[in-house]
């Protein structure tokens, strides 16, 4: 699994009226895809598993999946619609320590 120490984004503050993107966003996807090392993701169907780092207990966790996804699919040029199977988890920390864990493995 390869951690991220970046604050997880909710789609709640991702985007405005009809899918525009928020600065928000705008800024998580770039500290995201910055923080994320040059792999080759397999083709075909995959698995994923994340854990958020949340300071905020009032996290709703699958909030928390879209904006992610849509940041790792730009980073390494996959469709997300490949992802068949997903394990989350949500775990509290200390503001300013919020992080993300990412896993992508074929799904077989």
């Amino acid at each position: 699994m390869y951690l991220i120490p970046v604050k997880p984004l909710s789609l709640n503050h991702a985007y405005r009226g009809r899918r525009f993107e928020t600065p928000e966003l705008k800024a998580f996807k770039t500290e995201v895809m910055a923080n994320l090392p040059n792999v080759v993701i397999p083709k075909g169907k995959l698995a994923v598993k994340y854990i958020f780092g949340v300071s905020s207990k009032n996290a709703d966790g699958d909030n928390l999946i879209k904006c992610l996804q849509d940041a790792l699919a730009v980073k390494y040029n996959f469709n997300d619609r490949q992802i068949y199977f997903w394990e989350v988890a949500k775990v509290d920390v200390k503001k300013g320590e919020e992080f993300i864990g990412i896993e992508m493995t074929p799904w077989e």
